[in-house]
This record gives structure tokens, C-alpha cells and sequence, in this order.
């Protein structure tokens, strides 16, 4: 445990039960109907989907571009120049520990899935043929939708909070706190703060509940496989998310000292598993060259790509894709950002968000150029036909196996990737649980840890959705389309909290002026003034 984090007695007073309930017995609710009517639920689901991702598309996509250009005037503009603490405070952790805590809680293991198989997916889609060849641009696609908006997205937020918990020191560590200098003392504290929260926590749930289920039966796969197990995958992923949520409810009650721990262990098993693939795959020449001409062509036709909307629905690439990408990187927002400001703690703005890009955007472009390209590269080649074996029976979890299957020792990198993906879960959703026991809170102080009773009831609840959509054996679409529909009023939160903090930190810098001007001595002031 950080020695300057405290843990008080549980004060059901300081709870606030309306946030932590009206979720809790809404998910359930939710689970049991999944459970139930499967197939019911899952074409209601779709039936939302649509209105969202397809009718209000272009609105994932403005607030996709949007967020990024903020992100940019926020770290070049005199905003970059405040620190997220006290003036002269100095960085809590060193890059590294915060970018591998940083990296990790943004990334879970879903992270392995995308980048080994996401070109199969692309590959398949008559755009690509719209935009040219396969070897050119299926490359290009994921290392756009993991890349800058996404991690804007994270990082406009986390400064926002950062701000609000280091130098504003509030002590309600709520999206609806956030929102306070733009909607006031009476809204913040009313109703239309308790709905915003309520909307955020939905979100953060719908967001877990998306990458356990698309992950973790890949993890289930590389069990069954290397223990030769009889037991459905179904059943092994349940059982895997039972494991998962024990390790991580363990880390996140020894507080950030072990987040720190299994963030730094888990960058290192990521990175050892890309260069070893690197080495031994023989496929290294095309991973460097095809992975630098996909990243030229991405800054090329960066606009291009963020601003198609295929308004002639000749291909749906944008509703397929795009649009769930930016709604699933929106609700995670609900987390990884608070996570992300608390550890920012003595960094400037500008370092906060360039630092971020620079460790985000690089070893999340490192991942898809690797994995990507070494699976393409076995296709351009003829060794392989993953994309056949794709269209023919549509299991990307098996395709992933067989991908791995022709690297050398294959049976050791699946024990690798398998550690690696656990440290990945682990870590990602020990700072989610922690963030929303945070939210339970009245009011929690800028060192104090949410009491254990308050974080195991999260680390329970966030694996139930996610289980009842494995069980209801939910289609990919279908698991997208949760983050789509929670998306829609996050975004519109957003904006309000993106113009909050604006607003407070355009004060903050006029009340830091006066303050500097009154501390200089009165020679010297009147000496400025007169040379002026």
C-alpha cells in the first residue's frame, strides 16, 4: 500500500446508496434477462444498436475528431503550462511506472485479441477493396482506431480530473463533479448530478462488460487447448472470469503499491512477447516495412478516415467499426481517465498529454504493427489463408491459435500470452474497481482509499454482465452494441466536462495572475508597469 494512502472505517453515512444500488440491481436485472432470453435480449439489444450506431453515427465520429484537436490546444495552449498539483510539485511516479500504470488500465488483455486478428476482420469488408489492396490497407485501419483519438479520449479527461483532484481538491471524485463549474452548485448536488453519475457508472459497466467478453474466451481457448480440456469454452470462460476478478479484487486492495507492481510486470511480459515474435516468426522485414508504410498511410488519410461516414451504406464500414470503436473507448472513459489523473499528480497539462501520446499511442502502435503484420504477412505470403478459414467459419478465437500455432515453441508463447493477458486484466480492472468504489463515496478524500467492503462489492459486480453475455453466448455485434447504446450519453457528459474544466481552468490561471502579481515587490511592479 502507498504509505500516504489511508484506509478509514466503513461510515454507511459516506456511502452513497442510490449510486451504488440503482447500477447494482439494474445489472442484475440485466444479467438475469440475458440468462433467461438469451435470444430475446440480444435482438432488443440490436434493435437499440441501430438507432445509436447507425441513425446518430456521426456523432461518435465529431466527438472522435473533436476530442483530439482539444487535446492538442489544451498541451500547446498557456492551459499546458499548469500543474496538476501544487505549483512547484513534482512527478509522484517516474515515466515509466506511470506510463505502464497508465498503458495498462487504458488496455486490457482485448488488446492481444484485436491486434493478432483485426486485419481478418478488415480484410473482409468490401472497403478495403474500395480503398485498395488487402496487404495495403488492412494494416492501416487498426492502427487508426487504437491510436490518437482513443487515447485523446483518455487523456482530455484525465487532465480534467487530475485538475479537479490535485489542484481544485475536491473530494467527490464524480463525472457530476466534474460538470460542477459549468452546471452549478444546486444542479451538481441535485438531480441532474445524480443522473449523470448514474449514466457514467451504467457506462463503466457496459465498457467492462464489452473486453471481458470479447477477451476472454480467447484466454479460454489457450486453456482448453494446452490442458487438453473436455469442459466448454463457455464454461472455461466463466471460470477464467471468476479467477480474473480474484486476482485483480487482491491487487486492488493492497492499493496503488500493488497496481504498480502488476502494471510494470505486465509491460514487461507485453513487450517480450513482441520481440520475441519479432525474432522467431520470420516474418520481421515485413512487420518493420509494412508497419511503417501502414503508419505513413494513416497520417496521410488520417481526416479522410476520421470524417467517412459511407452515407450510401455501400459497405457499413464506419457503423461496423469506427463508430463501436470511439463508443468503446468513450465508456471506458468512465475509469481509465480518473485512474490516469490520480497517478498524473505533479506533471504539467502538456506533459500529462504529449507524455501520454508518446507511451499510449507508441506501445499501443508497437502491438498492432507486430501481431498484425505477422499474421498479414503469412497471408501475402501464401503460408497461410487465414482470411478463408474466417469466412468460412467466422471463429476468430480459433484463427488466433492457429496464427500462433506457426511460430516456433508455440505451446510456450500460449503460456505467455496467456500470463500476459491475465497481468493485462488484472490490472486494468483493478483500477476500474477502484475508481468506481470511488463513486460510491459522498465525498473521499485526495488520499484515501475506498473501504474494502465498498471495492469487493464493485470487483463482484463488474463480472456479472460480462458473464451473462458469455452464458447468453451473445454475438460479437451484439457484445459491441453495449458499448454503442451506453456511449451515446456519455458523450454528451463529456462535452460538459470538457467546458467545465475549460471554464475552471481559465479561472484558475486569472487567480494564479493576481496571486503572482501580489507577491512581487512594489518597486518592481510599478517598475513593469512604467516600462510598459
Amino acid at each position: 500500500m502507498d504509505s500516504k494512502e489511508t484506509v478509514k472505517t466503513l461510515d454507511t453515512s459516506r456511502v452513497d446508496w442510490m449510486v451504488t444500488l440503482v447500477p447494482f440491481f439494474s445489472v442484475m436485472a440485466l444479467a438475469v434477462y440475458l440468462f433467461v432470453f438469451p435470444d430475446q435480449a440480444n435482438d432488443a439489444i440490436m434493435k437499440v444498436r441501430f438507432f445509436f450506431g447507425d441513425t446518430c453515427g456521426v456523432f461518435y465520429l465529431i466527438m472522435g475528431l473533436g476530442t483530439l484537436l482539444i487535446s492538442l490546444y489544451l498541451a500547446f495552449s498557456k492551459y499546458g503550462d499548469i500543474v496538476l498539483g501544487g505549483p512547484d510539485e513534482k512527478p509522484k511516479y517516474s515515466f515509466f511506472t506511470w506510463g505502464s500504470m497508465m498503458f495498462t488500465c487504458g488496455l486490457a488483455a482485448d488488446i492481444l485479441f484485436y491486434s493478432f486478428s483485426e486485419w481478418v476482420m478488415y480484410a473482409t469488408n468490401p472497403h478495403i477493396a474500395e480503398m485498395g489492396s488487402i496487404e495495403e490497407w488492412a494494416g492501416v485501419f487498426p492502427l487508426f482506431h487504437w491510436s490518437f483519438i482513443p487515447w485523446a479520449f483518455y487523456l482530455v479527461l484525465a487532465v480534467a480530473f487530475g485538475f479537479m483532484v490535485h489542484v481544485r481538491k475536491r473530494n467527490r471524485q464524480r463525472y457530476s463533479e466534474a460538470c460542477r463549474p459549468l452546471i452549478g452548485d444546486k444542479h451538481a448536488n441535485g438531480m441532474l448530478g445524480r443522473v449523470i453519475d448514474l449514466f457514467a457508472l451504467f457506462a463503466l459497466l457496459a465498457g467492462t462488460a464489452t473486453t471481458f467478453s470479447v477477451a476472454t474466451p480467447l484466454l479460454a481457448s489457450i486453456i482448453v487447448k494446452l490442458f487438453g480440456m473436455e469442459l466448454s469454452r463457455t464454461a472455461v470462460t466463466i471460470i477464467i472470469l471468476v479467477i480474473t476478478c480474484a486476482v485483480y479484487t487482491y491487487a486492488v486492495l493492497h492499493g496503488f503499491k500493488g497496481i504498480s507492481f502488476l502494471a510494470k510486470l505486465c509491460i514487461y511480459l507485453f513487450f517480450g512477447l513482441l520481440i520475441l515474435v519479432v525474432l522467431i516468426g520470420g516474418q520481421g522485414r515485413f512487420i518493420i516495412e509494412n508497419g511503417f508504410q501502414s503508419f505513413g498511410l494513416m497520417v496521410q488519410h488520417f481526416f479522410e478516415l476520421s470524417t467517412y461516414t459511407d452515407p450510401s451504406r455501400s459497405n457499413n464500414f464506419p457503423q461496423d467499426w469506427t463508430i463501436y470503436y470511439w463508443a468503446y473507448w468513450m465508456v471506458w472513459c468512465i475509469a481509465a481517465p480518473f485512474f490516469i489523473g490520480n497517478i498524473s499528480r505533479g506533471r504539467t497539462i502538456r506533459q500529462t498529454i504529449l507524455h501520454g501520446y508518446v507511451f499510449g499511442v507508441g506501445s499501443t502502435i508497437v502491438s498492432f504493427i507486430v501481431l498484425n503484420n505477422y499474421g498479414l504477412g503469412l497471408q501475402i505470403e501464401g503460408k497461410a489463408d487465414f482470411i478463408a478459414q474466417y469466412e468460412v467459419d467466422g471463429d476468430l478465437y480459433q484463427l488466433i491459435l492457429d496464427i500462433i500455432d506457426t511460430l516456433p515453441g508455440s505451446s510456450i508463447i500460449l503460456v505467455w500470452i496467456l500470463l500476459c493477458m491475465i497481468a493485462f486484466y488484472a490490472t486494468s480492472f483493478d483500477s476500474i474497481a477502484y475508481t468506481a468504489a470511488c463513486y460510491s463515496y459522498k465525498k473521499i478524500e485526495e488520499n484515501e482509499r475506498p473501504h474494502t467492503m465498498i471495492v469487493l462489492l464493485w470487483c463482484l459486480l463488474l463480472i456479472v454482465l460480462p458473464i451473462a453475455l458469455v452464458f447468453s453466448e451473445s454475438s460479437m455485434s451484439n457484445i459491441q452494441s453495449i458499448s454503442i447504446i451506453s456511449a451515446f450519453p456519455i458523450g454528451i457528459i463529456m462535452i460538459l466536462m470538457i467546458s467545465a474544466f475549460v471554464k475552471d481552468a481559465k479561472k484558475y490561471l486569472g487567480e494564479s495572475a493576481v496571486l503572482k502579481e501580489r507577491s512581487l515587490p512594489h518597486g518592481e511592479k510599478e517598475g513593469q508597469n512604467g516600462h510598459a
